[in-house]
């Protein structure tokens, strides 16, 4: 099996570890192999788009949603270290306003599954961060919105960085979990 599969707190949300073939070389995984990770999660879904973003360390990315054109995401980092987190905005789900975190580098290589219909963020731990994901459907810039990355209804357990978060306008002034509810039914 190409890829070690653990469950988390939420639903659908999956940590992937590749398998790693590495000597003296270096290494070499496939990081993305559609048969493949259709047999390890049960998830069988085109994608249609990847992104690739640079950060500094401090930057604060999300937490973003669609609220039309949910999008899946795998997600993974190539350069640097971040704390990925998936907060869970399902109406009908027993983890709905739950949230799950865990860190994503390039040296433990570990991917992330977030299933469409859940907010996602991350935080640069390291001295910059390149992260790469695949969506499930395409960036429609009208449904696009944003949950306050530090409302204290979710209480995210954010790692302490040595300075605040570098973060965008929309994420800056993004609203609550309780200002949000009408988004979701």
């Amino acid at each position: 099996m190409p890829y070690t599969v653990q469950t988390t707190a939420i639903d659908g949300v999956l940590m992937l570890e590749p398998r790693v073939f590495g000597d003296a070389r270096g290494f070499f995984f496939e990081s993305f192999n559609a048969r493949d990770f259709a047999a390890a999660t049960g998830v069988d879904t085109p994608f249609v788009q990847d992104n690739h973003s640079r950060s500094a360390q401090g930057v604060l990315r999300g937490l973003h949603y669609q609220v039309q054109h949910p999008q899946g995401k795998l997600v993974r980092v190539t350069e640097g270290e971040v704390f990925d987190v998936v907060v869970d905005i399902r109406p009908d789900s027993p983890t709905r306003g739950q949230w799950v975190g865990m860190v994503l580098s390039a040296d433990n290589k570990r991917q992330m599954w977030v299933p469409p219909g859940l907010a996602h963020g991350f935080v640069v731990t390291s001295a910059h961060a390149e992260f790469l994901y695949k969506t499930t459907d395409y960036w429609y810039p009208a449904h696009e919105r944003s949950l306050l990355w530090s409302d204290p209804d979710l209480a995210i357990a954010w790692p302490a960085l040595p300075m605040a978060p570098l973060l965008a306008a929309k994420d800056a002034h993004a609203p609550t979990w309780a200002q949000t509810q009408a988004d979701w039914g």
